[in-house]
């Protein structure tokens, strides 16, 4: 990935677009998890219920603080033993953060991505990102930037053209509090 695609993609986030770009699996859409008007474009997009919650990603867990409860130590220390990597948590939240990104739960889906460009991303936004599958709730994850154009075409504002990581499926998830699997 190129520093100008970066700083363009970072350019979009920051004006409220929505962005495609590489993850350890598949493309991701993503926003600024601060922007309730782009997260509800995001699920417009998707055909995705707000009910269900969405996953935050992030270059670095400092990025993460203003969504979790850092006083959760044993979670904060679970999720830490594993990151950077491709393992999403399930962590506790701090008061107010938006339903939009928690869905109905009391917790909100969390990862420290290593993967170099969508790390590359949450850096140069200053931000950790929103990390939705690129699909339309029910279909396929796409697995190539020409499979986002297809799926979205102009719906999306900015499309990162990289490499995929070489994560066999999905993420898993678990909940930080108790260990247990939620998404295999």
């Amino acid at each position: 990935m190129e520093v100008a695609d970066l700083k363009a993609a970072a350019e979009v986030i920051h004006g409220g677009g929505i962005v495609a770009y590489p993850t350890e699996f598949c493309y991701g859409l993503g926003c600024d998890p601060r922007q309730n008007k782009s997260i509800l474009r995001l699920l417009r997009i998707k055909h995705r219920r707000w009910q269900q919650g969405l996953i935050l990603i992030a270059a670095r867990v400092q990025q993460l603080t203003r969504y979790v409860d850092v006083t959760e130590q044993k979670a904060l220390a679970r999720a830490g033993d594993v990151w950077p990597g491709p393992y999403t948590w399930l962590m506790p939240t701090r008061p107010l953060v938006s339903s939009w990104l928690t869905g109905l739960h009391d917790t909100i889906a969390v990862r420290v991505t290593a993967h170099k460009g969508a790390a590359a991303l949450c850096k140069y936004s200053r931000l950790p990102l929103i990390s939705t599958s690129a699909n339309r709730h029910g279909r396929q994850p796409a697995r190539s930037a020409k499979a986002v154009y297809r799926e979205f075409g102009n719906d999306i504002d900015y499309v990162l053209v990289g490499n995929l990581g070489d994560q066999p499926k999905p993420t898993q998830i678990r909940d930080a509090m108790t260990n247990k699997i939620v998404r295999e």
